[in-house]
């Protein structure tokens, strides 16, 4: 199980030197198209827990308002990500809509994860705006926030 593991972890690194890479090699016609991968992006980091991946995408004073209203440092959601009772299975983008306004952009959308949470199953669907800034040529993550979408609680 441990070498599937290294795999996933493996490939969400190479997806995103690619999107990385290609955000840095393109020009600012689809910088919208380039958030929308990054956001894809830390789905699948959030999927196999790769924290190095999302520090990646973060600004260093990034800013997360969670949909219970608590707000975490950059380092604290990392921290999040990596404690061992957080299991996620699934994280997708429902609908992803970018907003520019120059080198910022503001990615909305409805986001679902799945998985287990100190042993209980789980599935969320959240609403979600994260902001993004262009620094030093790289997309960077500055604020995010997500708000829990009320409906029929599924396992």
């Amino acid at each position: 199980m441990a070498w599937r593991k290294r795999v996933v972890l493996a490939s969400s690194a190479i997806l995103l030197g690619v999107v990385v890479s290609g955000a840095q090699q393109s020009g600012n016609s689809d910088d919208a198209g380039r958030v929308t991968a990054l956001e894809i992006a830390w789905n699948h980091a959030l999927e196999a827990k790769d924290t190095q991946a999302l520090e990646m995408l973060f600004a260093d004073s990034l800013v997360a308002v969670d949909a219970d209203g608590s707000i975490s440092t950059k380092s604290e959601y990392l921290a999040s990500i990596r404690a061992a009772d957080f299991q996620p299975s699934q994280a997708v983008n429902e609908m992803t809509k970018v907003h520019m306004y120059g080198d910022t952009a503001i990615a909305e959308g409805i986001f679902r994860i799945k998985g287990t949470e100190k042993g209980k199953p789980y599935l969320h669907r959240q609403r979600t705006i994260d902001t993004w800034v262009k620094m030093n040529g790289s997309w960077k993550c500055v604020a995010a926030v997500a708000v829990e979408i009320p409906g029929k609680k599924e396992n």
